[in-house]
Formats: structure tokens, sequence, C-alpha cells
């Protein structure tokens, strides 16, 4: 496979994932503030301003807006095409991704990425968000979770589905662990907290509903909410689908089906990284989650996410490429344009 088309893929699949994950945070978050009453602007802010922080884009929040507002921080995470992370922006480079790789996807799965893709840029969008926020996004997600099921229903499995689940599955982990890192300034800095509000359980559940974790969680746990009991779940949980033990258990087994080699074994440094994390949050308590602060084991946690994403960069996006001369770097190029020219026709689309 073409390394342009397996970054293709795994660019496509990541940033369908963040387009869902930033819905899903930013609607509960919304929900949420229905249960407080007569907040003054600076309580407002910190309710939405962890959210701006989960993502990482403070500094270009503030270059855009004054002041964190539920109004600025939905514009700078729903709509906003300056910021690379917003809902419209996700939509647009996995939609231009997946532009340039259509004979490797199915015609089901390009028609629904089309179809969201030209629902987010549309008046009806906008429509839609101004008289109902929660069914507007409600849309982002049903068409990510659709999308979904496609790949797995009408994608043959080979190297280029592989490159989907990887992507899906990194890009599910970090997002996992971010969204609950949204409310680590009600922990104490270190160790575990030792009482918990009514205020505090209501956010926690929150957390829960964003990673569509209550019903499981409820039924495994009960209708008590706590941040250690929260945290335990959706980072070691085991059986959830959106766990970051989970989400790296099955990356850790895509990244072997990739070279074929065997669990307990590696042959290059994501295989090395993904396995040693894996190992480390499969033998960790909860105990080990607060020993360090939440916060601080929530920042290794993407530091050491992000750095399995770098290794995957460098062994199958970019190393290819470097070995090549100039002849096989234009045939591949040509053979890409062949692809692509016919599938989708000119774009506004840019990643």
């Amino acid at each position: 496979m073409l390394s342009r088309v397996a970054n293709s893929l795994y660019w496509m699949s990541r940033h369908l994932e963040r387009a869902e994950n930033i819905a899903r945070l930013v609607d509960v978050n919304l929900q949420l503030l229905l249960d407080f009453r007569q907040l003054d602007d600076q309580a407002i802010a910190s309710y939405w301003m962890p959210i701006v922080l989960s993502a990482g884009d403070e500094d270009l929040f503030h270059s855009l807006h004054p002041h964190a507002t539920g109004n600025t921080v939905t514009e700078f995470m729903v709509f906003q095409a300056e910021n690379p992370n917003s809902i419209i922006s996700s939509i647009t480079q996995s939609r231009e991704n997946a532009r340039m790789v259509r004979d490797r996807i199915s015609a089901e799965f390009w028609e629904e990425l089309n179809r969201l893709f030209l629902f987010v840029c549309s008046t009806r969008a906008r429509s839609l968000w101004r008289a109902s926020p929660h069914e507007f996004f409600n849309e982002i997600k049903n068409g990510s979770l659709l999308l979904q099921g496609l790949s797995d229903a009408t994608i043959a499995r080979r190297e280029g589905w592989i490159f989907v689940q990887v992507g899906r599955f990194l890009e599910r982990a970090d997002k996992t662990s971010r969204i609950l890192d949204v409310r680590h300034a009600s922990l104490p800095e270190r160790g575990v907290p030792t009482t918990t509000s009514q205020a505090d359980a209501l956010g926690w559940s929150a957390v829960l509903r964003s990673c569509s974790a209550w019903d499981a969680y409820k039924a495994q746990r009960g209708a008590a909410v706590n941040p250690v009991a929260v945290a335990e779940y959706l980072l070691l949980s085991d059986e959830f689908p959106r766990s970051v033990r989970f989400c790296l258990r099955h990356m850790n087994t895509a990244l072997r089906r990739l070279s074929g080699v065997r669990d307990g074994r590696y042959s290059n440094q994501a295989e090395k990284l993904a396995g040693r994390l894996l190992a480390e949050v499969q033998f960790s308590s909860a105990q080990d989650l607060f020993a360090p602060g939440l916060h601080r084991y929530i920042d290794a946690l993407q530091v050491r996410l992000n750095d399995i994403g770098e290794a995957l960069y460098q062994l199958y996006f970019l190393q290819p490429l470097a070995s090549l001369g100039e002849n096989e770097l234009r045939q591949q190029e040509e053979q890409q344009q062949q692809v692509a020219a016919p599938a989708g026709g000119p774009s506004n689309a840019s990643v």
C-alpha cells in the first residue's frame, strides 16, 4: 500500500472520531448547565474554558475571542473554520482525505461522509443549531456512528481497513482521556478525593454521558457517582468500548496485524510503545491513577499517545517516501491523481 494512501485512511478515521467526540463534549456541557441557575460570568467561564483547554487550543481561542462564554466556545468548537479541531474542520478534513482514496473505501461510506460534510457546511446546520443544539449534535454523532458501521460492514479487511482502525482507536483513547480531564479542577492536586459534592457528582455524571458510558457504568456500578469510580471505568475498563484500555488493546492488535508480529513481541517503535503502554494500563489500579494526581497522570498518558502517533508517522507515512527516488515519487503522485480525479471533483475543503 502507498504510504500516502495509508496516511489518508488513518487521518480520515481520526478526524471523523475527533468530530464525534467534540460533539459529545459540547452537547453534554450544554445539558449540564441547564441544571445550574443564576451563574455569573466567571462561573460560566469555569464550565466552558476546560473544554477549550482539553483540546489544547486555548491560545488560538484567546486570539479569536476575548471571553469564554457559551456562545464563543460553542462557535469556536463547532463552526469556526480557523480552529483545525472544530467539528466543521474535522469533518472537512476527513472528507478530503477520503476523496483522495476513493478506490479504498466503499460507495456507501463515501456517500454518507459526503452527506455529513454537506450538512455541516449548509445553512440547515446553522438553523438546526439555533433551534435545538441537542438535535444538531445527534446528527453529528449518528453520522459518525453510521460511518463506523459502514467501514466495518463494507470495507475489505485488508491493510487500508486496519489503518482506519488504528486511527480510530488512537484518537478515541486520546479524546476519552481529555474528556475525563475536563473535571480535574474539582480534584485535589494529588491523591484520592475524600468527598464529592452534589455539584461534582453532576459534573462527573456529565463526563460519563459525554462518553455514552452512563448506562454501562450504572449497570455495573450502580447510580452512585464519584471521581475514583468514573476515572477507573473510563481509563481501565476492558469491556467498555470507549475506555482507554479497550482502545489501546484494539489498537495494539491492529498494529500487529500490519506487521504480522504476535503478541508479546514487537518489530518497530510503534508496536513497542503501544504494547508497553497497554501493559502498564492493564496492571494499573485506581490508586495508581490518583497517586501522582489524575491531571498529571492524564497529561503523561496523552504524551505517550502522541509518541505512538509520531512513531506511526515515522514508520508508515514518512520513511517510505524518504527512501524513494524522484521518479518513484512522481509515479506515486500520478497514481494518486488518477485515483482522486474521477471520484470527487473540485472541493473547497482543505487539509
